[in-house]
């Protein structure tokens, strides 16, 4: 008998969730569909939920919300075409449940059309009434982050409902050659999609400062007055685990993907976390500081400070950056979830 589905809820904001949608449903043995805006051809394309008014920030401007919802603006076109194709999608397919990567609003949405959920849990404070519904309300929380980033205040119940599993990612890239040596000397610089472009004077005035460096900087960058010739400004790239495996020393945020790539590529960390709701950043920050995992900075640092602080990186001890990885991380996910689907079948057998 063909099995039915698992939907797969991709959250459009930043590149870390569907980078992990990929990796489970290259590793689970299940049928999984994909469910977001921008997915095309992947899966179930839904027309975009974004204020067409203003860069999207997670605020609706609602003048009231339900407690249990982040964002619900009222009026909307497409939050209401893409709640009938997802709704549309479940009562034709009838999933034997959904994976929600993240959404409390979604979530909800797919315990009313009565399909069981699993949430992903990302790192953060995240005790308010949204979430504790969408987490309470699901079958499990997989969360992919070592439970030693797990910050005080998550409620115990909470942590035994979470599946904790690192390193869901593509499988790091080992690269041979100079990058491997001692001589080596490259500084990577990676800029997501789910914040500001990165500062390309910043960048250049840093790589000047440190010309017995090769830097090179991949996302989106502002341009630079002049780039320097230890500089190269890539833009996106399609295998960004191919430049972390190629670099001496890595400096990003502390957004689950980003942190997970660098982990599993066992490369020295200067982690520059971001402003984000929940502080989830932060949070996680703070716990590869605490850990000894990364070399953690508040803020981009004055030039002249670059040499000193790319040595003190490069002297941190691997042996934290090994607990916080496993490169059977979407292999262990998958597993899990496969379970929890099967168990969800044999539920639903049982009391017909």
């Amino acid at each position: 008998m063909r099995l039915r589905p698992i939907g797969y809820y991709v959250h459009h904001h930043g590149a870390g969730h569907r980078a992990r949608a990929d990796a489970i449903a290259s590793a689970i043995d299940w049928p999984v569909v994909l469910l977001g805006t921008g997915i095309g051809g992947a899966g179930i394309d839904l027309p975009d939920d974004r204020p067409r008014s203003k860069q999207f920030d997670g605020a609706d401007d609602a003048v009231s919300r339900p407690d249990a919802l982040h964002y619900a603006p009222i009026d909307h076109r497409g939050v209401r075409e893409r709640v009938a194709r997802m709704t549309s999608w479940i009562a034709a397919q009838r999933p034997v449940m959904m994976i929600i990567d993240v959404s409390a609003e979604v979530a909800m949405l797919a315990r009313l059309a009565s399909v069981p959920t699993i949430y992903v849990r990302l790192n953060g404070r995240r005790n308010d009434v949204a979430h504790l519904d969408a987490f309470r309300g699901a079958t499990g929380l997989l969360t992919p982050f070592h439970q030693s980033l797990e910050p005080s205040g998550i409620p115990s119940w909470v942590r035994n409902k979470s599946f904790y599993c690192p390193g869901i990612a593509a499988p790091p890239v080992t690269s041979p050659g100079p990058a491997n040596s001692q001589d080596a000397r490259r500084v990577l610089v990676i800029f997501g999609k789910g914040g500001a472009p990165g500062d390309g004077q910043f960048l250049s005035e840093a790589a000047a400062a440190c010309p017995d460096w090769e830097w090179r900087a991949i996302g989106p960058v502002t341009a630079p007055l002049q780039c320097p010739p230890n500089l190269v400004l890539a833009g996106w790239v399609q295998a960004p685990e191919r430049e972390i495996a190629q670099s001496s020393i890595v400096v990003g945020a502390a957004g689950d993907g980003v942190v997970g790539a660098v982990m599993a590529a066992d490369k020295p960390f200067i982690c520059i976390p971001q402003t984000r709701p929940y502080d989830e950043q932060r949070v996680t920050a703070q716990g590869l500081s605490a850990l000894g995992a990364a070399l953690v900075l508040q803020q981009w640092p004055h030039p002249a400070s670059w040499p000193e602080l790319l040595e003190e990186g490069v002297a941190l001890k691997p042996a934290a950056r090994a607990l916080l990885s496993d490169v059977e991380g979407a292999r262990k996910a998958a597993t899990w979830l496969a379970q929890c689907a099967a168990n969800v079948m044999q539920q639903q057998e049982c009391k017909k």
